[in-house]
């Protein structure tokens, strides 16, 4: 058995410590260390000091060819060991884990035999960086491999299964703790991902006679203003008619939020939200009574952009994830801010956004921002300094103490091939789609 000591601050970075002592106990801290279950994942953690206190993490699509294992393993080593030393220490070591349910006709077994030379090639890029991989897992099918340990009375070749959901060591220590398991990537990546039903086609052609209507007049700027604050307005009415419905936070309630928004009003925002200037104004809905029904109205929205408008759901994810982190859900904004650089990787409101809410900065100094813009605003006479607010503040780093550790900068896919570029990235974005998309 592999009788590394690994320790997870399941609080605030002083409180209570649990100690993970088998390969077992690390499959099953997994879930309580991302917020949520992966499919599909390489997970990999930074290990610091002789008690392997856990440190950075990191997740990516496992790549579907292995003729991409060895560039994309070379990339994950890097991202996530030099990004431990901008934050702190150099780590002492790394635990992975590598994610991936059975393809029909396959057995978790074969997933994990499969999966193995991307396994070493982990350990060599790691090793190559002297910077060893105590532990390699595979995690399908209910089961677990460990690519490391060659004791079989711990290890078997047939696997170990998972712990039931809440019965082990980092359940009860997350549950004390009020850490919530926000199901799995696939079931949060479904919540926002564009309808595939056939009101599908209604919401394209109410999208169609809203750019023909809406794109002109954004576009002379004469009617700029003006098409803001009618986006502006039709979002607050929607928002208020959401919040009256009662808010479970389930996937039957995305049903009923849908139903409470009609086709053409979803057009007409989801388009107006395509201004940089507008879509940084909504963005002050972000804390308080707005919060709740913004996070879902943004997260409908993003289910509204259908066909052809699917990378128009890049600002209505965006604003989904700044919420969310900015009410403390970082699981939930890092898998919106994914989904909207998988869309647009140069869209830069979501670079920075995804890589404070990665450095585990404090949301606070962009909240400040935003409101001294509506402040702004709302002095008579006042004229705004340019258009949108400033990166700056979401860079700025957090006051001194403990703040959380970073996942590295890494591309942001969840899909099958992340980490590689497509021939879509190389040669841009595509020219002549319906609609428009103003500003980042």
């Amino acid at each position: 058995m592999n009788t590394h000591k690994h320790h997870e601050s399941t609080g605030s970075a002083d409180e209570q410590q649990i100690t993970l002592r088998s390969p077992a106990e690390l499959a099953d801290s997994l879930p309580y260390l991302l917020g949520f279950h992966p499919n599909d994942s390489v997970v990999m953690v930074a290990l610091h000091g002789d008690r392997g206190r856990f440190g950075g993490r990191l997740r990516l699509g496992i790549p579907r060819s292995p003729r991409e294992w060895p560039p994309v393993a070379e990339q994950l080593a890097e991202c996530l060991i030099e990004g431990s030393e901008r934050r702190g220490p150099r780590p002492s070591g790394v635990v992975a884990f590598l994610c991936q349910d059975p393809a029909p006709g396959e057995t978790g077994r074969q997933v994990m035999e499969r999966l193995r030379p991307f396994a070493q090639r982990l350990r060599t890029a790691c090793g190559g960086l002297d910077v060893p991989v105590h532990e390699v897992l595979c995690i399908s099918d209910g089961r677990f491999w460990s690519y490391c340990c060659p004791d079989t009375r711990c290890c078997p070749p047939e696997g170990t299964g998972l712990a039931l959901p809440g019965t082990s060591v980092m359940a009860a220590a997350a549950a004390y703790a009020g850490v919530q398991v926000r199901g799995s990537l696939r079931d949060m990546e479904a919540r926002l991902e564009p309808w595939n039903t056939p009101a599908a086609e209604e919401q394209e052609r109410a999208l169609d006679n809203a750019g023909a209507a809406l794109v002109p007049r954004i576009l002379s700027g004469g009617n700029r203003k003006g098409v803001a604050e009618e986006t502006l307005k039709l979002a607050r009415g929607l928002m208020g008619r959401l919040e009256r419905a009662p808010g479970t936070g389930t996937v039957a309630q995305d049903t009923e939020d849908d139903a409470l928004i009609t086709h053409e009003e979803a057009a007409a925002v989801i388009l107006g939200l395509q201004d940089r200037e507008t879509r940084d104004r909504a963005a002050e809905w972000m804390e308080g009574t707005d919060a709740a029904p913004a996070l879902r109205l943004w997260r409908a929205l993003s289910r509204r952009c259908v066909g052809p408008y699917t990378e128009h759901a890049t600002a209505p994810l965006t604003l989904a994830g700044w919420v969310a982190w900015s009410t403390g859900d970082e699981p939930s904004a890092r898998v919106a801010l994914g989904l909207a650089l998988r869309l647009d990787p140069g869209y830069v409101f979501a670079q920075l956004l995804h890589q404070a809410c990665n450095e585990g900065l404090d949301p606070e100094a962009l909240r400040r921002c935003l409101r001294a813009e509506r402040d702004t605003r709302a002095v008579p006479g006042s004229c705004r300094r340019g258009g949108g607010f400033s990166g700056r503040a979401v860079a700025a780093r957090p006051p001194s103490g403990p703040r959380r550790p970073k996942a590295p900068r890494v591309p942001p896919r969840t899909g099958p091939r992340a980490g590689v570029k497509t021939a879509r990235d190389r040669a841009g974005r595509r020219g002549g789609e319906r609609g428009s998309r103003s500003g980042r």
